[in-house]
């Protein structure tokens, strides 16, 4: 007899190292891992238990398997082999869609846990060593999906030229000129802005500049997706930051002020 059960685990933005404990515990009691895209390959490695490993990735342009046909799999997997992790990119609950993984198991009596993960949307500005929020600079921060399903510039992007703080876009690149020209509009040119793509990993691409110049700054870097976009005065940190030979400097001479 089986005992079904769904994990969710939260893979991190990419840097293997960056999941936690316990979704590496996870891995390694798992009869059937399910991972995404988003999921570094590596990590299968500690799935040493698992009968079936299968990918059901989604990327834009190249959905391996729908959402649907992703909550079935669980189910029958579950049904038949027990232990199922689905291993998603990031966290499970952040534009994850792994609420509803988790909702379609219950109505099959499958027992559901998360293990949260390191999101992208929160954790890329700072191994860039820009805080998301700092004293003075931004007290808050938020988080957007780029657009509706009908590919088209969400409510929530075109209200966020009214806030204060920082701004994350996920999956925005697509619409890097329609956001960069909102922002223009309302007299946002010179707002910093940051496209990171593949953070955390080794191929990690940066392209820093203002909504006036960032577009430019994209094409020159060769920025592709997946990518994401962060907006605010707290991309400007980056170059405030002193450089080790003033800070020696500073040092031999005694002096210890932030001038």
């Amino acid at each position: 007899m089986t005992n079904p059960k769904l994990t969710l685990v939260g893979a991190g933005p990419g840097d293997p190292e960056l999941i936690t404990l316990k979704g590496i515990r996870a891995l390694e009691s798992a009869d059937v891992v399910l991972y995404d895209a988003l999921a570094n390959d590596d990590l299968l490695a500690f799935a040493k238990n698992a009968k079936i490993i299968e990918y059901v990735g989604k990327r834009q342009g190249d959905h391996s398997m729908p959402q649907e046909a992703i909550n079935e799999a669980i189910v029958r997997y579950a049904l038949s082999h027990g232990h199922v992790v689905r291993l998603k990119g990031g966290d499970p609950f952040v534009f994850g869609r792994g609420f509803e993984e988790l909702e379609f198991a219950a109505q099959y009596g499958i027992e559901g846990t998360v293990v949260p993960g390191v999101s992208s949307a929160t954790s890329l500005l700072g191994l860039l060593n820009i805080p998301i929020t700092h004293r003075g600079v931004s007290r808050s921060f938020h988080v957007f999906s780029a657009s509706t399903k009908d590919g088209e510039l969400s409510d929530e992007i075109l209200d966020s030229v009214q806030l204060q703080g920082t701004r994350v876009v996920l999956m925005g690149l697509q619409h890097l000129d329609k956001i960069a020209a909102l922002y223009r509009q309302h007299g946002l040119a010179e707002l910093p802005v940051v496209v990171i793509q593949n953070g955390s990993l080794p191929e990690q691409r940066t392209a820093f500049g203002t909504m006036e110049t960032i577009e430019a700054a994209v094409a020159e870097n060769g920025i592709k997706t997946p990518a994401i976009l962060v907006i605010g005065e707290v991309v400007s940190l980056k170059s405030s930051l002193a450089s080790p030979s003033l800070v020696i400097g500073h040092l031999r001479h005694g002096q210890m002020t932030n001038d």
